[in-house]
């Protein structure tokens, strides 16, 4: 079965407010078997939605919509689906009279503008909100159902949940899908792609049927799978199978099969090998610090954290020397090493990490040019340290930066395990 989500609200058309809806409605569509094949956000014009809504019908088995059922004039999604349907609308008493005790139990007169929520499509199926005044409504159409809820999370909830439960699932086939998420970093988008794919090309025939996407996300490549399946069991086995072909392909690339984050990663790594860390950091302005920080229980490892930006800060708090900064340059591995050996020595760690480099968008030189940063890790007997060049604005040399030195954490610790 194939759905369609379209969320109704000019506001969302604008910097202020995001469609958070569609995700929580693509997941529970996804457990039993609907694959979302397109999401729009629709501003509040009867016509545009009405031509978006004859759209959707000609392909989906599925149309959801969320919000446009209040009571003011721009709240238009009744309308729209009267007019693709030709069907005509009429007041319906109880509900308007469900609205009434609804605002009498808190003391208020219902205005009367608060009838038009009680217009019904005929032969529409009303689906109660126990959370708010805008009753769901059920529609069909040949094969396609057409599902109205309010636009509201605290009110779309339950009752989706509800109409997935009592409507949906029943003649959805009764085959799941289910998602897996593998974490690649090191490598670019091509090279993984040209490892796995004739991996993954052969698994759309097999008895579980797996799809795959490869997303480029910043630092990292992640790896969809998705398999459709009769339930969870056969998925997960078809799944752990899948996982582990493209691990032993990837090797030492891959940093997470179960949706973690590198920074949650690196932190077991020191939680279970009883490890602490200190960081001295240049370019990346404690923004290494902060994504392990960020992970709960991080006191356990996360010792001290300093941000060393000037020459003369990088001798104060790591003890780099005033002359190895002038012969070599701030940004450069000897300095890196030395704020990482530094930092941990000071601070009486395990690991220390150094980070220094040019963030941009000045600074650079044609020896040098922006996006040159050199990281270091020195980790009990062992140290490495290695010149990265990063492209992008300053936010983005900063974030790589932060993600490198995880990397190279990780990298270390897991042949200590």
């Amino acid at each position: 079965m194939r759905a369609c989500l379209l969320a109704v609200g000019s506001e969302m058309l604008t910097p202020f407010r995001v469609d958070t809806n569609s995700l929580f409605v693509t997941e529970q569509l996804n457990t039993i078997g609907v694959d979302v094949r397109m999401k729009a956000v629709v501003g509040d014009d009867v016509a545009e939605l009405t031509a978006i809504l004859r759209s959707a019908l000609e392909w989906s088995d599925v149309i959801v919509v969320t919000g446009g059922l209040g009571p003011t004039e721009d709240d238009i999604t009744r309308d729209a689906v009267a007019r693709v349907l030709n069907l005509s609308m009429s007041e319906d008493e109880a509900v308007v009279s469900r609205i009434r005790d609804r605002f009498s139990r808190r003391g208020l007169t219902m205005p009367d503008i608060n009838r038009r929520q009680g217009m019904v499509p005929r032969d529409a199926v009303l689906l109660e909100n126990a959370n708010g005044t805008a009753p769901g409504l059920w529609l069909e159409r040949g094969r396609t159902a057409i599902v109205l809820l309010p636009g509201p999370p605290r009110e779309m909830k339950p009752m989706f949940e509800a109409v997935v439960r009592d409507r949906l699932a029943p003649r959805a086939g009764g085959r799941g899908l289910f998602r897996r998420v593998i974490k690649i970093t090191g490598r670019t988008e091509s090279d993984v792609d040209a490892t796995v794919q004739p991996i993954y090309g052969r698994w759309s025939s097999q008895d579980v049927p797996i799809s795959t996407t490869i997303l480029a996300v910043l630092g990292q490549i992640e790896l969809h799978l998705t398999a459709t399946a009769a339930d969870r069991a056969s998925a997960d086995r078809a799944l752990d199978a899948a996982v582990d072909e493209l691990h032993a392909a990837l090797g030492e690339a891959v940093y997470s099969v179960d949706g973690l984050g590198l920074e949650a990663v690196v932190a077991g790594l020191l939680t279970t090998g009883h490890l602490t860390i200190a960081t001295a950091e240049s370019c990346s302005g404690g923004l290494l610090s902060s994504r392990l920080t960020d992970v709960p229980g991080s006191s356990a490892y996360m010792q001290q954290g300093v941000i060393c930006y000037s020459n003369e800060s990088k001798t104060a708090l790591t003890g780099v020397p005033a002359s190895l900064i002038e012969a070599q340059g701030a940004v450069s591995e000897s300095v890196a090493s030395a704020m990482a050996t530094g930092i941990r020595a000071r601070a009486g760690t395990d690991v220390g990490v150094g980070i220094t480099g040019i963030a941009g968008p000045t600074g650079g030189t044609p020896e040098k040019p922006v996006g040159t940063v050199a990281i270091a890790v020195s980790a009990l007997d062992e140290q490495r340290v290695r010149t990265f060049q990063f492209f992008g604005s300053r936010d983005l040399v900063k974030f790589q930066s932060s993600q490198a030195a995880l990397n190279m954490l990780r990298l270390m610790l897991t042949k200590r395990r």
